[in-house]
């Protein structure tokens, strides 16, 4: 999956009030209801954070199986474009799919989106560095030197920035350079940079089968307070409030997807496949595999069950974000999710 770190979430708000202007704040679809047989279902809008990709496949097994269903719901899933996140918050939208790191400028905004997170799909942050096999970047100091593709997002650069520090590195020296790339390890190859901030269940897992020999780092074994959670579902917090049986029975079906996908990897990534309708993924069908076995041991990994938020690790990321001065206005602990919709 390409991964976006977008720029714009302060620009886009006074589109967010027009939005929310024109379409109400809630979202609320109990009134907009299909049938199934005598049962109605409750019309849901999930916003995709990217293209269909591995991090999604939960919800499309929930689809698939008849979880939805199950749960009186009619869920339709679709990448709404780079402002998906305001789609959300303005309730065109009623639950998507973000980042914590990236929802950080949405809750210190002088006008904070409505949102919350309510569930991490991965325990864990496995991104990290990648760099080509035997440049010496097998650590943050590394990049001294070093050309680094850089989507141009503060949280990003601060993190590194401290980290190359930490690691006794001189971050001024980093070269940063657009990050443009869809397929790091030919870009690596090329020399077109020098190293590129990753996912590893996909890019790593991409490299792997390229045959690229890399170096890679994750953040989190760096220092914990960078294992934060990516990706998250958020849901909008007025339709939340008014319907929470809905968004509880919502969570309760994708839940049951992440753990089918998490207990039957091959069967969850062929599930991912046919549910594109651009037929990309049938061109990747052996990197979704691949991408969705190592993610299999990553939706619950060592948490009690699927989707929980550890408050304590969520509120350590974004007090040092607080403490160095990254965010505009401070964010107090439990700012921004919440477990109670989780069964």
């Amino acid at each position: 999956m390409k991964i976006r770190k977008t720029t714009a979430l302060l620009m886009v708000f006074s589109m967010l009030l027009l939005l929310v202007a024109c379409g109400g704040g809630s979202g609320t679809k109990t009134d907009d209801a299909v049938s199934d047989g005598d049962t109605p279902l409750t019309k849901i809008i999930f916003s995709l954070d990217w293209t269909q990709n591995t991090n999604h496949t939960g919800l499309y097994v929930a689809k698939a199986k008849g979880y939805f269903t199950e749960s009186g719901l009619d869920v339709e899933i679709a990448y709404l474009g780079e402002t998906y996140t305001q789609f959300v918050a303005s309730g065109h939208a009623q639950f998507g799919m973000e980042a914590q790191d990236t929802l950080a400028d949405a809750f210190a905004a002088d006008e904070p989106l409505g949102i919350t997170a309510v569930a991490a799909v991965l325990q864990h942050n496995t991104s990290g560095i990648i760099s080509r096999k035997g440049d010496g970047i097998v650590s943050p100091k590394g990049l001294s030197g070093k050309r680094y593709s850089t989507w141009n997002y503060a949280t990003e650069q601060a993190i590194l920035k401290y980290l190359v520090e930490q690691d006794g590195g001189n971050w001024d020296e980093v070269q940063l350079i657009p990050n443009d790339i869809t397929d790091e390890p030919g870009a690596l190859e090329a020399n077109q940079t020098d190293a590129i901030w990753i996912y590893y269940g996909w890019s790593g897992v991409n490299a792997q089968l390229q045959g690229f020999d890399f170096d890679y780092f994750y953040l989190k074994d760096l220092d914990p307070t960078f294992d934060y959670y990516t990706p998250v579902i958020i849901g909008n917090n007025a339709f939340m409030e008014e319907n929470p049986e809905i968004t509880k029975a919502f969570l309760s079906a994708v839940k049951k997807g992440y753990e089918f996908a998490a207990e039957n990897p091959e069967e969850a990534a062929q599930i991912l496949i046919d549910s594109d309708d651009t037929g990309t993924l049938a061109d990747q069908a052996e990197l979704v595999k691949q991408s969705q076995a190592y993610l299999s041991k990553e939706y619950i990994a060592d948490a009690d069950s699927w989707g929980k938020i550890d408050g304590a690790r969520w509120d350590a990321f974004y007090k040092w974000l607080n403490d160095n001065g990254v965010v505009e206005k401070e964010l107090p602990a439990g700012t921004g999710y919440t477990n109670e919709y989780l069964g």
